[in-house]
């Protein structure tokens, strides 16, 4: 989000795309943006935190779909990006497996 803060350093404007009055950029999470959105009855009740999960999901399936394409390779990643989706890629499987596991023994399992 861009914003515009008034002399005291507060928000005052947002907007998705830079404007004249909205240059600088904050990102969505931070405390001072989330609070000003809070204020505005637009975004009353809103909490992004919420939507991280599922926000999570749709950046691995979009990971996904450009290594198979090969827009992108696992190796163009950082270190430390690597190791997080190793790890995801890990507990899904697991959690996948366990999931298929108590199905079967609900009588509607595949294994």
């Amino acid at each position: 989000m861009y914003v515009k803060r008034n002399e005291q350093g507060q928000i005052v404007q947002a907007a998705r795309e830079p404007s004249g009055d909205c240059r600088e950029f904050v990102p969505p999470c931070a405390p001072d943006l989330q609070a000003f959105m809070a204020e505005d009855d637009e975004f009353e009740g809103v909490d992004l935190s919420k939507t991280d999960l599922g926000f999570i999901r749709v950046l691995e399936d979009l990971l996904d779909v450009l290594m198979d394409k090969g827009v992108i390779s696992f190796t163009d990643l950082p270190e430390p990006a690597q190791q997080k989706v190793m790890e995801r890629q890990s507990l899904r499987r697991r959690l996948n497996s366990v999931e298929l596991l108590q199905s079967d023994e609900d009588g509607g399992g595949i294994i």
